[in-house]
């Protein structure tokens, strides 16, 4: 899949070529950070509401990603596929789906199904084995990783901009390197109705709000982009940034990085 899709209402619309700035007087909250120089394993996993058996699911994904922070950067992706069952899950898009299913081919599969994890891109049938994960994980924590992101906000309090910056590592061999970004939002909770969850409060974290990609890195392995950064969702609502260079060749991830944005980065919306 290498279709964009435009971050609206959560970000404005970004732009490529602009790197990071140091946060001029009256900046937001300092809100920065660097991805290591070990791979951090991008941990997706598509999900559903109207799916009985995605709860368990999403409470790991919220469990596992609170405990190894430096490690993991968790998207929570809602798919749509299952809305046709009698519930429609509020937070599925159908750009969603489309990932998932590109994602189980380039890992050689056929069936899309939730709950469905992919870690570094690659199916991850033995998510609930904390043993097979930890191995997973310190496996890639060796790896060095093949670009570096930094995710940063600033500028003003009442106008604070989103910039993240990726840069392939020396001796990187991907062939069509690509940043995609994702505002992520945590503390969800919906109350089902229908479905096969009915009568169900069901909570969610990291849930991918909006996913702007892909950028292509430039001949100098480089790639920007910039965005204005307001969200909404009351004011306990919990934001994140999940950034990644991912090869569009082979879907195989370069490198993956989070930071959750305190309250102080962010915009209301309007």
């Amino acid at each position: 899949m290498q279709r964009r899709q435009t971050l609206r209402h959560l970000l404005g619309a970004g732009a490529a070529g602009v790197g990071l700035a140091h946060a001029p007087p009256g900046a937001a909250a300092s809100c920065r950070s660097e991805s290591p120089a070990g791979t951090v394993a991008l941990v997706e996993l598509f999900t559903s509401e109207g799916c009985s058996s995605c709860p368990p699911a999403d409470r790991w994904l919220s469990r596992v990603s609170a405990g190894e922070p430096a490690r993991i950067a968790p998207l929570s992706l809602h798919v749509r596929y299952w809305d046709y069952i009698g519930w429609k899950d509020p937070f599925a898009q159908p750009a969603f789906g489309e990932r998932q299913r590109w994602l189980t081919a380039a890992s050689g599969g056929r069936t899309v199904y939730t709950p469905g994890v992919f870690l570094g891109a690659r199916e991850w049938r033995g998510w609930d084995d904390p043993v097979a994960l930890e191995r997973r994980l310190a496996a890639l924590q060796r790896q060095p990783a093949g670009a570096r992101i930094a995710i940063a906000v600033d500028g003003p309090s009442a106008a604070p901009v989103l910039r993240v910056s990726a840069v392939l590592a020396p001796g990187a061999t991907a062939r069509r390197p690509a940043l995609y970004v994702a505002l992520t939002q945590s503390g969800l909770r919906s109350a089902v109705d229908a479905g096969e969850n009915r009568g169900e409060t069901l909570r969610h974290d990291h849930v991918v709000r909006r996913l702007d990609g892909p950028l292509a890195l430039d001949a100098d392995g480089r790639a920007a982009y910039a965005a204005p950064l307001a969200a909404s969702g009351g004011a306990d609502a919990r934001f994140g940034v999940t950034a990644f260079v991912q090869d569009l060749a082979d879907a195989g991830i370069v490198q993956a990085w989070s930071m959750a944005l305190p309250a102080g980065c962010v915009r209301p919306a309007a």
